[in-house]
């Protein structure tokens, strides 16, 4: 009967505690959320200063139909399926390195990870003039033969070139993520495989990616959803270009609203983009599971 008031208590002062989270959810997550459900079934331009009209779905069937939308989900599409397996394939060649004995393991690791502690800005700025008509790369490709021209100003190479720093880039944060996973596995189930006679690949197959399935997952869909809402590649890099090669969704997205003002298309083209990523997410979780993959093998 006394523990009542002391449970009260507690409540209070987790909800006092919890008030500035809560009140900064509020403000810089839900009334934005809202607001912006809210533009995409008005008329909202910038550069009106009458009040928005509610025009319903118009917003939406106008950028399902626009073909500028249709080119930019075509891009974010070649970008998310050159870009994501390779990124998880290397940070798993990554990961299984560095799970290895080694000297100095940690200085290994620290600079595998380092890449992913830079800024997007600053990366995209370096291999800029990585890139460049004067850069190493082109100066290198030179020396041995051979010639390609300006290339983020060549709309066949842009979007490879940006993919490629994507790739370099994310790949260490995802091999330390897969490295966790990595050594939680059991050292016995290693043991039993090898008085089984089972060799590398073997081992691979059928013991370590099954162990570190749910791990797989969790970098395949953070991978996918980042590499949907790429954005400060193209901005710091191309801008877009050359002609439109790397207008990506968000991109798309970055033009409505502070090109052309059009608030209402932005925000409508936004929920379209979180409906695909929604989709793909769920088809992913649909499709490798969650379940424990080790006790199913040992059915």
């Amino acid at each position: 009967m006394s523990a009542r008031p002391h449970a009260g208590l507690s409540h209070r002062t987790a909800l006092l505690y919890l008030a500035p989270w809560l009140v900064s959810l509020a403000a810089f997550h839900l009334y934005p959320l809202a607001s912006a459900v809210h533009l995409s079934f008005t008329d909202r331009n910038l550069l009106r200063a009458t009040d928005p009209r509610f025009v319903g779905l118009a917003n939406y069937r106008a950028i399902l139909a626009d073909p500028a939308f249709a080119r930019a989900m075509k891009t974010t599409a070649v970008f998310v399926v050159g870009s994501v397996p390779l990124t998880i394939l290397l940070a798993l060649a990554l990961a299984l390195f560095l799970a290895r004995p080694m000297r100095a393991r940690g200085a290994a690791r620290a600079i595998v990870f380092f890449p992913s502690v830079v800024s997007f800005a600053v990366v995209a700025l370096v291999f800029k003039s990585v890139y460049a008509p004067n850069g190493p790369l082109l100066s290198l490709l030179a020396t041995i033969g051979i010639r390609l021209p300006s290339i983020l100003n060549a709309p066949s190479l842009a979007l490879p070139a940006v993919m490629a720093m994507d790739v370099w880039m994310a790949a260490g944060y995802y091999a330390v993520l897969l490295l966790a996973g990595l050594l939680a596995v059991p050292a016995d189930l290693y043991d039993a495989a090898r008085l089984d006679g089972a060799g590398a690949w073997a081992t691979l197959t059928r013991i370590t990616l099954p162990a570190i399935r749910p791990v797989l997952l969790f970098a395949l869909v953070i991978n996918s959803i980042r590499a949907f809402q790429v954005f400060v590649e193209m901005y710091v890099m191309t801008r877009g270009g050359p002609l439109s090669s790397t207008v990506t969704a968000v991109y798309y997205l970055y033009e409505e609203a502070f090109f052309r003002f059009e608030m209402g298309r932005a925000c409508a083209a936004s929920f379209i983009l979180f409906a695909v990523i929604l989709a793909l997410t769920l088809l992913q979780v649909w499709r490798i599971g969650l379940r424990a993959p080790l006790t199913e093998s040992g059915r």
